[in-house]
């Protein structure tokens, strides 16, 4: 079965994982799914990943969620940019998320970032997602 969105997939994936209280949540592995997942893990959202096999051989990521007192970090991680609508921002423009409070996710012709250091590098991009 062919995946018309990627990004949006493993998003739900911690998503639904975290309203069940899981530790661990695996998704297929990709270079733009471990490039979100590292700013994930520099902002805090979550403990780490590491890249694993599954038992029929495909490459998968293994995410290790992040909780503090029971709850989830991730109150909020909503998709942008869609297959159907592409979400472009220039460095003044770019959206701050709950006045500053969280991230958002930009792809940058410098690479994956978060808006803060998009604005550092005076770069723009296509925003990905936005964490809370």
């Amino acid at each position: 079965m062919s995946m018309n969105d990627p990004l949006g997939d493993m998003l739900t994936r911690i998503r639904n994982a975290q309203l069940r209280g899981k530790s661990t949540v695996r998704s297929p592995a990709s270079k733009l799914r471990a490039w979100v997942l590292d700013v994930l893990a520099d902002e805090g959202y979550i403990r780490g990943y590491e890249r694993v096999t599954s038992e029929n051989g495909h490459p998968e990521l293994e995410i290790s969620l992040k909780y503090a007192e029971g709850t989830p970090v991730i109150r909020e991680l909503s998709r942008v940019s869609k297959p159907g609508r592409r979400v472009y921002s220039g460095v003044s423009d770019m959206p701050a998320v709950r006045n500053g409070l969280g991230v958002s996710i930009v792809s940058t012709p410098k690479g994956v970032m978060s808006d803060a250091a998009a604005r550092a590098a005076n770069v723009g991009g296509e925003v990905l997602c936005r964490v809370f």
